[in-house]
């Protein structure tokens, strides 16, 4: 078992980082981490020396003042390095620097004094020491106005906000799960390199991020359409996108239920991507499903029946329920990192439609489960 801790694990990277993790606990015990043992020497030593491998990425990206965000950062690296040195730490030390240590800014300085300061430690403590230079990330779950600008554009676009571009610059983009593959990959490299340059995916200006944002709002927002997504990129932006909707008061939408003599006809999604649908009939009381996926798009649409849908995010106790019937067919999408389940809670089999984006791969299933 490799014990690995996080310093910033409840940040944006932390996060991911962390849950990533926790799917793979035969390999890897991850040692908690809390912000404050930073003002705790006897906790913050005893984070340390439990583990092997240390991933440094608490720190401070926006402040007012530009000297608060320099000075913080370089008091968060001393004070981990000088744990180090209390415990006699030999373990391996991965630090998250970023791109803008080209930059002339207090962020970039700071990113780049304290991974000189980890590498002059590394080097005559006999640590393994690496210091990742990251360009811009986006994903799931950042915060807006702080994190990304792909964050402050979701937010504003689902929340029927204008977003402003107040210079059209060009991003160099990563999303989070290829950065957090890039880091673990890190785990058990031989490479003597102390520099690692992650590389980004895709290169594009802002304007042409927001008008992307846009379209998905649009089609998929306003229609309940699923975009015809082009790339991983698009993939990726669009699963982004999703996960800043208000989740108490966005679902389950009704469809449109159209009734004549014959019966009814219930339209069920229109995509340009592809996948597959599914039908399943459930007994009742009977719950299917306690389970979560990190990349695939997902709907579940009632058509007979009464039944609860439930949602609980990763690592968050707030659970979303939603009741639907078949007397006004309505969906719910799942969001990618929400365990969910449905249960028929009504008196007869309840019939369900499920399509999700990508056909079933036994060997690849991104299924992980987990009781809401």
């Amino acid at each position: 078992m490799i014990k690995v801790g996080i310093s910033g694990q409840n940040g944006f990277i932390g996060w991911h980082l962390y849950n990533r993790l926790s799917l793979s606990t035969q390999k890897f015990q991850l040692i908690d981490f809390k912000r404050d043992y930073f003002n705790n020497e006897i906790l913050l030593d005893d984070f340390v020396s439990k583990c092997d491998i240390i991933v440094h990425l608490a720190g401070i990206n926006r402040h007012n003042e530009s000297n608060y965000i320099y000075n913080k950062n370089i008091e968060l690296s001393e004070k981990l390095i000088e744990s180090f040195q209390r415990t006699n730490f030999k373990g391996q030390i991965i630090f998250s620097s970023s791109t803008q240590e080209e930059r002339d800014n207090a962020f970039g300085k700071a990113k780049k004094e304290s991974r000189e300061m980890f590498a002059n430690w590394a080097s005559n403590n006999g640590w393994s020491f690496k210091g990742l230079i990251i360009p811009n990330v986006f994903g799931p779950f950042g915060v807006p106005y702080y994190n990304s600008v792909v964050s402050t554009f979701c937010h504003q676009l689902v929340n029927d906000e204008i977003p402003n571009i107040e210079v059209d610059s060009t991003l160099k983009l990563i999303y989070i799960d290829e950065l957090i593959n890039l880091i673990i990959e890190q785990f058990e490299s031989n490479s003597k390199e102390k520099i690692i340059d992650i590389q980004h995916r895709v290169e594009l200006k802002v304007s042409e991020i927001l008008e992307i944002l846009c379209f998905f709002k649009f089609i998929y927002f306003k229609n309940g359409e699923i975009p015809k997504l082009n790339s991983a990129f698009e993939l990726n932006l669009f699963n982004t996108f999703r996960s800043y909707f208000n989740l108490n008061n966005h679902f389950p939408i009704k469809y449109k239920n159209n009734i004549d003599p014959r019966g009814n006809f219930v339209e069920i999604i229109r995509q340009g991507t592809g996948g597959q649908v599914s039908f399943s009939t459930t007994k009742k009381g009977i719950t299917r499903g306690d389970h979560f996926h990190t990349r695939k798009i997902e709907r579940f649409s009632v058509i007979k029946g009464k039944a609860i849908i439930k949602l609980r995010k990763v690592n968050s106790n707030e659970i979303f329920t939603y009741h639907l019937s078949g007397d006004e067919p309505s969906y719910v999408d799942m969001p990618i990192w929400f365990s969910h389940n449905i249960t028929n809670i009504g008196e007869e089999d309840l019939y369900t439609m499920f399509w999700i984006n990508e056909t079933y791969n036994p060997n690849e299933a991104d299924t992980f489960f987990e009781v809401v």
